[in-house]
């Protein structure tokens, strides 16, 4: 499992970010972009003041979302003709007026959200769920991380594991994640934690997630104001936090644990169907892997010397830990999940019943 920050580090740098964030209701019309070879600032009115953010990448992705313009053709006219980008986004901020959430962080817009959009931040996520844990016997933080998408807390139950074969223990644990610039729900996913080589498997399809949507936020007038969550949406946000503790209480279950655990022992009996080097060929077009995460899958399968199903998971987690980023080591710990969930090919050993083709994909946390 790959590390990131530690739990102090953690937390110094989620205060940081309540210090420099600022959130906006605007009206797209009082919105106007401007655009050059160093990038694009997004300039906005609050009481006679105006204001000129930065603009990032997730910021531009939902901007061109929005308004319809091809991902492809945005950054294209951002490269060569950001004058013509300023055109086509000020246009269409105009000529289709709507409210929406600027998020800013450290003077940079960092996301560009619908006004229905529900702020559940990863300060006050941390202040609901660590207590909880820190109440859990035998619960510890493996793994914690903040990057600009997501924030990310991996924690393992020591009391809870299994063999999957003889002297390979796992253990049973969780991820809780959020993202604050709309990439994705709040989750609680089961993690499970390989102890011979510190690997983490997340499995999704056992999730619980909490999508960020609210109430509409009214206005009488059509000027830009600032939000602040301390004062709007306190009341709201103890309430939810209270359903995230009591999800998070019963995150490490042994009854789905001891399911994955049966998926990884069945899974050591399904050869894979191809070479080792065919095999990862194939995993790379379908999971859309890099070269170097390909390649380093693959040295992985050799080094474990496993030709199984299960080996290729592992190979999978494995290579997470030198993944580039902790955003990418996460989505490879996830693979690894879905590859462990996948049927069982008639091609590689006789048909069997499947009861995990039976669960839900997920449940869903009531707001």
């Amino acid at each position: 499992m790959k590390q990131g920050k530690t739990l102090q580090e953690l937390g110094r740098e989620l205060q940081r970010q309540r210090l420099n964030r600022q959130d906006f209701l605007a009206d797209t019309r009082t919105l106007e972009m401007k655009s050059d070879s160093f990038g694009s600032t997004l300039s906005l009115s609050l009481d006679g003041h105006d204001y000129n953010f930065t603009v990032g990448d997730v910021a531009h992705q939902q901007i061109a979302n929005r308004l319809g313009i091809p991902y492809r053709y945005y950054t294209k006219m951002l490269n060569d003709a950001p004058e013509l980008l300023d055109r086509n986004v000020n246009c269409w901020l105009n000529q289709n007026p709507e409210r929406r959430m600027i998020r800013v962080l450290d003077g940079n817009v960092r996301a560009f959200l619908s006004d229905r959009y529900r702020r559940l931040d990863n300060l006050e996520l941390c202040a609901a769920v660590l207590p909880v844990i820190q109440e859990m016997q035998g619960a510890q933080i493996e793994s914690c991380e903040v990057t600009p998408t997501h924030l990310y807390l991996k924690v393992v139950n020591r009391r809870l594991k299994a063999e999957v074969r003889v002297g390979d223990v796992v253990q049973a644990g969780f991820v809780v994640s959020n993202s604050e610039v709309g990439l994705g729900s709040l989750r609680v996913e089961p993690l499970v934690f390989r102890l011979v080589c510190k690997n983490g498997l997340i499995c999704k399809d056992l999730a619980q997630k909490k999508y960020h949507v609210g109430r509409q936020v009214n206005a009488s007038d059509d000027s830009a104001y600032e939000l602040y969550s301390e004062e709007t949406l306190a009341q709201d946000d103890k309430t939810f936090f209270l359903k995230v503790q009591d999800v998070v209480r019963c995150a490490v279950d042994e009854a789905k644990f001891m399911l994955t655990v049966d998926r990884l022992r069945e899974s050591t009996q399904i050869p894979l169907k191809h070479d080792p080097v065919k095999s990862v060929e194939l995993l790379a077009d379908k999971f859309q892997l890099t070269e170097n995460e390909r390649g380093d899958i693959l040295r992985q399968l050799f080094m474990g010397a496993d030709n199984s199903r299960y080996g290729l998971v592992n190979a999978v987690t494995a290579a997470s830990k030198i993944a580039k980023t902790y955003e990418r080591a996460t989505e490879l710990e996830r693979i690894g999940g879905e590859i462990l969930s996948l049927p069982i090919s008639h091609n590689l050993l006789p048909p069997t019943v499947n009861a995990y083709q039976s669960l839900p994909e997920y449940q869903t946390i009531s707001a």
